[in-house]
């Protein structure tokens, strides 16, 4: 029963350099998980944060449900997920480290249809770490090119 429904903030491997991943669940409402299912999401500018020994997710959108009526969620609203508490004080203590901070990596259902968001802990890049990085992708884009001629 695993769903196709996938989607990656694509600016996050880009920007930071994550140092540990975590699954976390998500408390949303019906209309959230409808427009998610949809694909109706973005991640681009969001990030974790902790607020009384519970973690909030701010800045993922998700649009509002077509159908929705007088029910409908706000797009922007922060979002509380579920992680275990020992994970959650590790996190407080990595985030208060000077340059650390949460960001979400991608929002999937998981086999029980469950919506889940897979966070990380990370530092942000230097301009020419992301230099680097280019660079990197660059050249494993020629290599595969290369092997790709090779096979005709």
């Amino acid at each position: 029963m695993e769903s196709k429904i996938y989607i990656k903030n694509k600016r996050a491997y880009f920007d930071y350099e994550i140092l540990e991943k975590f699954t976390a669940g998500m408390v949303l409402t019906g209309t959230e998980v409808k427009s998610i299912r949809e694909g109706k999401v973005s991640l681009g500018d969001s990030y974790c944060f902790i607020r009384e020994n519970e973690i909030f997710v701010r800045g993922m959108q998700i649009a509002e449900y077509k159908f929705g009526t007088y029910n409908n969620h706000s797009p922007e609203r922060e979002r509380k997920l579920l992680l275990n508490r020992k994970e959650i004080k590790r996190l407080s203590r990595k985030t208060k480290e000077s340059g650390n901070t949460i960001i979400s990596i991608a929002l999937f259902f998981s086999a029980k249809g469950l919506a889940k968001l897979e966070i990380g802990l990370a530092t942000g890049k230097k301009q020419y770490d992301k230099r680097e990085s280019i660079k990197q992708n660059d050249a494993k884009r020629q290599i595969d090119r290369m092997q790709k001629f090779k096979g005709r």
